[in-house]
């Protein structure tokens, strides 16, 4: 048993980082409307928001490779040294997005450096989120492990508010062209210096101990080759795309788009889009530990059961709400928002319930992450482009559609609650998913 102490370092380990990771990653799409022209300048503003939101869909790209090379060295060196490598790597991203000069200045290489830079941080993230869900969900207690899974959205969302509130706070201080100038560097600049923080704490985390009893009981030289083990599961592979498809499309849009698509193709204010940003997500973190509670005590598939249902039937009546006004995006933002709860806060649990331990990071990695790039990471810009042809509910049947495979597949599945997480290390397919 964990003493107090080290399950504070644990939890607060965890959470900055990841907090700082995604506060990297989605303040992209936060000033995507600000800084569209510093990079793209082609005279329709419009057509540059597009061109950057395709962007950021590249960056998921790179998300499927992170998966895996950050998966391997958690797998086979450890989950501590992975997760530093990880936030290292996001931060510097950001700060080189953060002084990149604009592209009146150094042309078709400030575009260049966009996409190098979030290929960067594609591959860190896709490393981060599968890592520090194996690690906390390895240090939590067995009973409790739905509850402590919700710590990696609660504080990743944490660094989402703190990138949509600093948007919303300089929105309101800066005029928009000073906003289009050099305010939208600030949060990037600000994102890779406080990575030296998380760098520092995450260097003094401990190494679960369900790792270094699965390391120490495989002699290296006997180990398959990770890529081999992985592919010996193939229906856990598929489980967890279809798991992720549909909540990734729904979380990408409303969780992180939302307000840059208010602003840009619904008319509402700046300030009035990103302050109900800021009201949505802070419910949302209020919410995901009693989702977790709830996982803990009936089970892992109820609670993403009712999470998928209530994301695909509310789908349509919440973006037919909104309409032009801030007020109605933040309360068709908060509705959505605690329904896609029950499935980010107990996914990281369910997850690492499904895989053994000498493939649990890689295992999810990689699925979860090419799920993540095909469909989260497209998400924002099909939006965009449905909704810039006419076609706004084309898109809401797709992410319905892909919201029904969430579905489908989560009734297949077993029930994980409470799994030991360091038995059947090596075992077969048809043994892991017990």
């Amino acid at each position: 048993m964990q003493g107090t102490q080290s399950r504070a370092r644990t939890i607060f380990g965890i959470g900055i980082g990841n907090a700082l990771e995604w506060y990297d990653w989605n303040i992209y799409a936060t000033f995507t409307a600000f800084f569209a022209t510093q990079f793209f300048h082609s005279g329709d503003s419009a057509s540059d928001v597009l061109k950057t939101l395709a962007v950021f869909a590249v960056g998921f790209l790179a998300r499927p490779f992170g998966g895996f090379v950050f998966g391997w060295v958690a797998d086979r060196k450890g989950r501590q040294v992975s997760m530093t490598l990880a936030v290292a790597l996001a931060a510097g991203g950001s700060l080189l997005i953060g002084i990149t000069p604009s592209y009146d200045t150094i042309g078709v290489l400030a575009p260049i450096v966009l996409v190098s830079a979030r290929l960067l941080q594609g591959l860190a993230h896709g490393g981060e989120l599968p890592t520090a869900q194996t690690y906390l969900c390895e240090m939590a207690p067995p009973q409790r492990r739905g509850l402590w899974s919700s710590l990696i959205y609660f504080s990743g969302t944490c660094g989402v508010i703190v990138g949509t509130l600093m948007g919303a706070v300089l929105a309101t201080i800066l005029t928009k062209e000073e906003m289009a100038a050099y305010g939208w560097r600030i949060p990037f600049i600000l994102g890779g210096l406080f990575g030296i923080f998380a760098i520092y704490i995450r260097s003094r985390m401990h190494e679960t101990e369900t790792f270094t009893a699965a390391a120490e009981a495989i002699a290296p030289e006997v180990r398959p080759a990770l890529w081999r083990q992985i592919m010996d599961h193939p229906v856990l592979l598929l489980r967890v795309i279809g798991m992720t498809v549909g909540a990734t499309v729904i979380y990408y849009v409303w969780a992180v788009a939302a307000p840059s698509f208010a602003i840009t193709n619904r008319g509402i204010d700046q300030k009035g889009a990103l302050w109900a940003g800021v009201v949505a997500q802070v419910i949302f973190i209020g919410v995901l530990p009693f989702w977790g509670m709830l996982s803990d005590r009936i089970g892992r598939r109820p609670v993403l059961l009712i999470s998928c249902f209530s994301m695909a039937a509310l789908l349509i009546p919440l973006n037919a709400m909104i309409g032009n006004s801030a007020v109605m995006l933040g309360v068709a933002m908060t509705i959505a928002l605690i329904c896609i709860g029950g499935f980010t806060s107990i996914g990281p649990a369910a997850f690492a319930e499904m895989f053994p331990t000498s493939i649990r990071a890689a295992g999810l990695g990689v699925p979860y992450s090419i799920a993540v790039a095909l469909f989260g990471g497209t998400a924002p810009y099909l939006q965009a482009w449905f909704a810039s042809i006419g076609a706004p509910a084309a898109f809401e049947w797709y992410a319905i559609g892909l919201a029904a495979i969430s579905i489908i597949t989560v009734f297949l599945m077993p029930e994980t609650r409470a799994r030991d997480l360091g038995a059947d290390d090596m075992a077969p397919a048809s043994r892991s998913v017990r």
